[in-house]
This record gives structure tokens, C-alpha cells and sequence, in this order.
């Protein structure tokens, strides 16, 4: 089974948890925080993975270090260390979260410019992709990207949005190409 099923597996397990006991936003914001931290030390990672530490201190670690989270964030943690598929976590959190986007008509998007968008530049783009896409919200990710050169491109789900002059530039560059042929 692939690793992309097995994540998807874990993340449908997690939502449903998170909807029967109505914390769903409380589940994704905490392992949105989970995720984050395993991306910011990779100690953590190395620690739970590390073939002569018993199971059992791994557990305790993850209870001793995530006291404050939902018992559901804790209980899937130690399953991915009893099952050694903690590798999977930051997959299962982006299913998850999908998931949950997708409960609250909310698709999240990333947007690609040469500058740091302004709030009101942000809030704009968020209205209007919304209609777009018949959602309630749109979640915007600025990614400032000098290779741009100018413009923005914007990615919601698997469709891109390239109105950059770079990607001006190359499709102008094919259409010269495929002309001369």
C-alpha cells in the first residue's frame, strides 16, 4: 500500500474523530502546530525514528511533550510511532486539513509575487478566487519569488493562475518556437 494511501487512511480517521466530537478546527489547528514543529527540529524526527530507544519512552516523550494537546493529536502521534509510519505525519496533516477545508468550503491557495503582498491586496484576491471557485474562503499563502520578474501567479488546489512576466515570457518563447517549425 502506498504511502499516500496510508496517510490519506490515518487523516479520514482523524477527521471523523474530529467531527463526532465537534473539534475539528481545534484537531487542525494543533496538528498544523504538530507539523510545524517536526518541520522546525529535526532532532524530534531523529529521536522517534531512532531504532535503540524503546516504545515506550518514545510514547511517554510524545505525551511529556504534547500534554496540552487534544488526546486525539496524542493518540495518532503514538500510533505513527507504534506502527513506525511517523514519517507519514506531514502527509497525514495536509490530507487533514484538506479535509477540513473542504467541510467548510474553504480552498487554500498559494500565491506567487516578486513583493510581499499588502493585507488588502490578500483580502482582494480572497474574494474574488472565492467567487471563482464557489467557496466560502480562500486561504492565502504569499511566496515572494524574485524569478517573477514582475506579476503573480497563483496555484488553488492543481490549477495555476501564471500571470507573471517570467511566464509571459516562456510562453511567448514557445509560440516563436512551434511557429519557426
Amino acid at each position: 500500500m502506498s504511502h499516500e494511501t496510508v496517510a490519506k487512511r490515518y487523516a479520514d480517521a482523524l477527521f471523523q474523530l474530529g467531527q463526532e466530537n465537534g473539534t475539528l478546527d481545534v484537531l487542525a489547528q494543533e496538528m498544523k502546530v504538530v507539523k510545524k514543529a517536526f518541520q522546525d527540529n529535526e532532532n524530534l524526527y531523529t529521536f522517534l525514528v531512532h531504532p535503540r530507544i524503546s516504545n515506550a519512552k518514545k510514547q511517554q516523550f510524545l505525551q511529556d511533550v504534547f500534554q496540552q494537546a487534544q488526546k486525539e493529536v496524542v493518540n495518532t502521534l503514538q500510533l505513527l510511532v507504534q506502527r513506525h509510519r511517523i514519517e507519514l505525519l506531514p502527509a497525514i496533516v495536509d490530507h487533514f486539513i484538506q479535509l477540513v477545508n473542504d467541510a467548510k468550503g474553504i480552498a487554500a491557495a498559494t500565491v506567487y509575487s516578486v513583493r510581499a503582498l499588502s493585507e488588502e491586496e490578500c483580502r482582494q484576491l480572497e474574494l474574488s478566487f472565492a467567487k471563482r471557485f464557489a467557496k466560502r474562503a480562500i486561504e492565502l499563502n504569499n511566496v515572494v519569488d524574485p524569478s517573477l520578474i514582475g506579476g503573480m501567479k497563483i496555484r488553488v488546489g492543481n490549477t495555476i493562475y501564471d500571470g507573471s512576466v517570467s511566464g509571459m515570457l516562456k510562453r511567448i518563447e514557445r509560440n516563436i518556437v512551434t511557429a519557426n517549425k
